[in-house]
Order: C-alpha cells, then structure tokens, then sequence
C-alpha cells in the first residue's frame, strides 16, 4: 500500500449496509478491507466493489475472537495507515417477547454487537494511536435503536443503546491522538436483515403494519461523508432514516 492510499476497515462487509458502504468507498478510491465471517459473501462484495478505482482485500474474521480481531488489524494484514474503522458487524437476534428470549440467544446478541464492536475499536485505536502522524476515525453503526426500542427487541436495543457510551467514550479518549468518532443511526435501510419490514413487522400498539423502508446506498454515501472529513471536523452523531418510517411523534 502506498503512503497515500486511504485504508479502511469495514467489518459485516459481506452483506447489507456493510456492503454497501464499501463498495461505496472503493468508487471513491479509498482500500477497503472486507471482514466478515461468510468468506463468499465477502468475495461477492469485492467483486461489486471492483468496478470502482479503489482496491479491497477479504479478510475472514469473527469479531467475537480476540485472535481474529488482532489478525484483521495487524500491520501484516494492512501495513502503512489505517484511516477509518466503520464498525459495522451487528445482529438482531430473535424477535421474542423478553420472557422467552433464552441466555445463550442474549449472549450472542450482546457478543457481536457490544464485545465485537469493542473488539474493533480497541484494535484500531491502537492503531491509529501509534500512527505516526497519530489520528484517524472510527464510525460506528448506532441504530434507531439506539434512540428508541422496537417490541421484543431487548437484546439488539440494549447493545445499541450501549454502542451510544462506546461511541462517546471514544471521542472523549481520542481526542489527545486525533482520532475522531462518530456514529451513524439508520432506519430501515432496504437489506436482508430488514426485509420483514416490508411483509409486516410489530408496532408497539401490538398491531403488524408494513413500514416504508429507504436505499441502503442513501446510508452509504453519508457514512463516505463522515468518513472523508477532515480529523478536524467529526459527525458526533448522524440518523438516517426512511422518511416516513414510525419513528418521529406517534408513527
């Protein structure tokens, strides 16, 4: 890699806003590296993402691994710079009332979307803090969620809600070493994880109603407008969402 190249890092790059936002960053000329657990979803991803003058390499990696998350940010795996960290990787888990929600569908929640992302940025602060000039940005990807829970949703909310205090406690800690965060809260983004949007999905009066869902690449081009800021400038927080989805007043 040269010393100009831009490198990010895009973890659950294999599909959905992951995806998209890489592909959206190789147009933009930017080195991606593609994490992701599904090794042929992530060579899906590159090859979208080929078309474009940047280049990306896959790296297979479960962010809930300590040793997978070394591996991805090591300076073997993506020697020079690291510029951006979108921290991306979530699940929602089983939409069930919180009675019946067992430990081990919670645990699993809370391990990709909290301990993942912590994982991550972890890594790649220490990257960015080494750095000579030190610096460098991690986005992270809040939710709705973060502001705001669906029913039968406690897992997903409460990791999101969480991703909010990790997301603060980053700027605050980065500010002697440049390193800026932010972070993005999206609202149905037309993907794969939110396709029941679109066939029904419970509202909290407890009645099911299809919700209006937006392009996912809206969401990636903001995530490229955060990320292409100078470290002077940050998007603290950013939301996105489908215009008309429940979300503002009364739905």
């Amino acid at each position: 890699m040269s010393e100009n190249e831009r490198v990010a890092v895009v973890t659950g790059a294999g599909s959905g806003i992951g995806r998209s936002v890489a592909v959206e960053l190789a147009a933009a000329g930017w080195t991606v590296l593609l994490a992701g657990r599904r090794e042929k979803a992530l060579a899906e991803t590159a090859e979208l993402a080929a078309a474009g003058p940047g280049r990306t390499l896959t790296v297979p990696t479960d962010v809930t691994r300590p040793e997978d998350v070394e591996r991805l940010f090591a300076r073997d795996t993506a020697p020079g710079r690291l510029d951006l960290l979108f921290n991306n990787a979530g699940m929602f888990g089983p939409p069930v009332p919180v009675e019946d929600l067992s430990y081990d569908e919670w645990r699993a929640v809370v391990d990709v979307n909290l301990h993942g992302a912590f994982l991550c940025a972890q890594a790649a602060f220490r990257r960015m803090k080494d750095q000579d000039p030190s610096g460098g940005r991690i986005i992270n990807n809040g939710s709705i969620s973060a502001h705001v829970p669906r029913p039968h949703s406690i897992a997903y909310t409460a990791t999101k809600h969480a991703m909010t205090g990790l997301t603060k406690s980053l700027s605050l800690d980065g500010r002697p070493y440049r390193i800026a965060c932010g972070q993005i809260d999206i609202g149905n983004a037309a993907t794969e994880m939110t396709a029941r949007m679109r066939t029904g999905i419970l509202q909290a009066n407890g009645t099911t109603a299809v919700e209006p869902v937006m392009d996912v690449a809206d969401v990636a081009r903001t995530v490229r407008h955060m990320a292409e800021l100078p470290l002077e400038a940050n998007v603290q927080f950013a939301t996105v969402t489908a215009t008309t989805m429940p979300f503002i007043g009364r739905g």
